[in-house]
């Protein structure tokens, strides 16, 4: 990075905490990030196989608060906030008129109004969007987003290690669930929330509070394996959950339909923006879909075409890489819908030529989330 661009970036308030590390950084969305520390496979693995420590206080944190705060957000929002409980969060999307996706998002009930979590590329836009969408006199907005800190334990000895630092019992605090309390002493909402498809937990902090919290958890987490991860091994951890990324796999161009995420779109809630678009493409038919594929050469990088089985143009690559956990090429992309089903051979364009490719289902690893235990049957059911 030129000096001048890398004094035009923001940082977070755990940057002294990563070059102390002795990270690389890299320009990510006006931030300056840790991309790696030790290596990304390394780091990948670790995540896997022990826990890793992410700072991802780049993300935008907004509060929505006031009697009308519910109301708003479901005219913003795809998915619907009438089923969410205090303590409870959501996947969800903010949408343009024509369906395109604003920006994916988490939404967090409290016992008053919302949090609501957006890409930290997209903070600037998306405040500028959810405050021109006229929120009224019942709506309070805050965007906390500088002085929030967010950092993230995941991998499977996560709850041992965050249970160190948490005043409060972890065992029945499932997935995308939230409490508010106590993390080293620090007021912490403790969310067992991520984007690694391990089980984990995201601590958003006061930005002040972030270096000792995150030194803490280095102390306790060291003997069990935790490890600072970088940005490079949080793509590839969320490529091989098929986890879409903002602006590769989302865009404004793109609707929630076409990128297979028709479970966080409530149809039957009633009115938001971008809904009577998604009705007409879904009585229409997406012309085509987010898939999954294997390649059998090379790595598939953003941008790269996909090709039919004749040679034709059929879509676009929109994330790729080599998975440390398959050991194979992996990557997304929009293909012709009669094209993205399971099996279906491909080709990627790769410096010329179309190498073998070919659609699997995904995710390409089993997600590892802390679910709810299955209730017994009822007697005779």
């Amino acid at each position: 990075m030129e000096n001048q661009t890398r004094e035009a970036l923001k940082r977070t308030p755990l940057h002294a905490e990563h070059q102390a590390l002795g990270a690389r950084f890299t320009a990510f969305g006006g931030w300056e990030m840790p991309v790696q520390y030790t290596g990304i496979v390394a780091e990948h693995v670790a995540t896997r196989e022990k826990a890793g420590l992410f700072d991802l206080s780049h993300m935008g944190e907004f509060f929505v608060e006031g009697p009308g705060a519910e109301a708003f957000l479901q005219r913003l929002t795809t998915n619907d906030l009438g089923r969410l409980a205090v303590g409870q969060a959501h996947y969800s999307m903010l949408l343009n008129p024509s369906g395109g996706v604003v920006d994916d998002i988490v939404v967090y009930r409290r016992t008053r109004g919302f949090m609501v979590v957006v890409n930290g590329a997209n903070v600037t836009k998306d405040w500028t969007w959810v405050a021109a969408q006229g929120p009224g006199p019942g709506v309070e907005l805050r965007d906390a987003t500088l002085e929030t800190a967010l950092i993230a334990v995941q991998g499977p000895k996560a709850a041992d290690i965050v249970a160190q630092v948490a005043d409060q019992s972890l065992g029945e605090l499932y997935y995308y669930r939230f409490v508010e309390g106590k993390a080293d002493g620090v007021p912490a909402i403790i969310a067992r929330t991520g984007y690694t498809g391990e089980d984990g937990f995201e601590l958003y902090v006061a930005a002040a509070e972030a270096p000792r919290l995150w030194r803490r958890l280095l102390a306790v987490g060291e003997p069990l394996g935790l490890v600072p991860v970088g940005l490079g091994a949080r793509d590839t951890l969320r490529l091989e959950m098929a986890y879409p990324l903002y602006g590769n796999d989302l865009t404004d161009e793109t609707t929630p339909l076409e990128a297979g995420l028709n479970w966080v779109v409530k149809l039957e809630k009633g009115e938001f923006i971008g809904r009577e678009a998604l009705l007409k493409q879904q009585a229409e038919g997406v012309k085509r879909k987010l898939a999954g594929f294997v390649v059998e050469g090379g790595v598939a990088r953003h941008g790269y075409g996909l090709k039919a089985p004749d040679g034709a143009a059929a879509g676009e690559v929109t994330s790729g890489s080599f998975s440390p956990t398959l050991g194979r090429n992996i990557g997304l992309g929009y293909l012709r819908a009669d094209l993205a089903a399971e099996g279906q051979e491909i080709g990627v364009e790769i410096r010329g030529k179309a190498v073998p490719a070919k659609v699997v289902r995904t995710p390409f690893v089993p997600a590892r989330t802390c679910k709810p235990p299955k209730q017994p049957a009822a007697p005779g059911a």
